[in-house]
């Protein structure tokens, strides 16, 4: 290991110094997409065409590059294996546990991200299949063995921790608008909490809770309707970012 001589300039030292001093790593990232699909939340995932975990089910994501942020890796990776585009990412998480890669000590950077639904994705680089899969098919809350499918890597944990991190600040945010695409209804809008807390709410109380919170939804005018009735009001995201106080989840 380098060490700086006491008297030494911090040029001298840079010039002397190598990362080959230190244990290698490596730095990957993954994206937890999250979506409302046929009223549930549902995740994002491809389905691995090469070794490790070959024709296992994976989180979309890769090797950050040298000249990249991580941020502006994790994008590319989505738009290369997936073809798709999000609403919303922010980080989840670092993993790093030395066992969770059998090809060495890698250590993963996790985007949570959000968006309507996304469409199709088409698979492409090394993926060999993408699709969308309800949180229910892969049995988060008991010990997996119920799943429908087999998850790679560590990547049971990062879904686990990435639904609990949307659950929660659709408590104390106005992430949720992120789910919908605009315009939308008061009901559409409370589809996604619904699906994603996975219990019915108060239509009347959430309505008033929702238009109680100043700048939380922006009204713009109302749906077009053929038949009896009253059409339904459009709203879209408002400038707040937060709930005071918040909507928490029943139970």
């Amino acid at each position: 290991m380098t060490t700086p001589a006491a008297d030494q300039t911090e040029d001298e030292f840079l010039a002397r110094y190598s990362l080959h001093d230190h244990p290698s790593m490596a730095v990957t990232v993954d994206l937890a997409c999250l979506t409302i699909r046929g009223e549930r939340l549902a995740v994002l995932l491809i389905e691995r065409g090469g070794h490790p975990f070959r024709g296992k089910w994976a989180l979309p994501g890769g090797f950050a590059r040298a000249d990249e942020t991580l941020s502006e890796s994790a994008h590319r990776e989505l738009a290369e294996e997936t073809a798709t585009s999000v609403a919303h990412t922010e980080q989840l998480g670092t993993y790093g546990d030395p066992g969770r890669d059998p090809r060495g000590h890698i250590v993963s950077v996790a985007y949570l991200a959000f968006g309507p639904d996304m469409g199709n994705p088409e698979p492409g680089d090394d993926a060999a299949a993408a699709r969308f899969w309800t949180i229910e098919d892969l049995d988060l809350d008991g010990d997996g063995n119920d799943a429908t499918i087999e998850l790679a890597f560590d990547h049971r944990r990062i879904i686990t921790d990435a639904v609990e991190r949307a659950r929660a600040k659709l408590e104390y945010t106005t992430l949720a608008c992120a789910f919908c695409a605009t315009p939308f209804t008061i009901a559409e809008l409370r589809d996604v909490y619904e699906a994603a807390w996975g219990t019915p709410l108060h239509q009347a109380n959430f309505r008033r809770k929702v238009l109680s919170t100043p700048g939380f939804v922006i009204p713009v005018g109302t749906a077009a309707t053929n038949g009896p009735g009253r059409p339904a009001e459009l709203f879209r995201r408002g400038p707040a970012t937060r709930m005071n106080p918040p909507l928490l989840r029943p139970g």
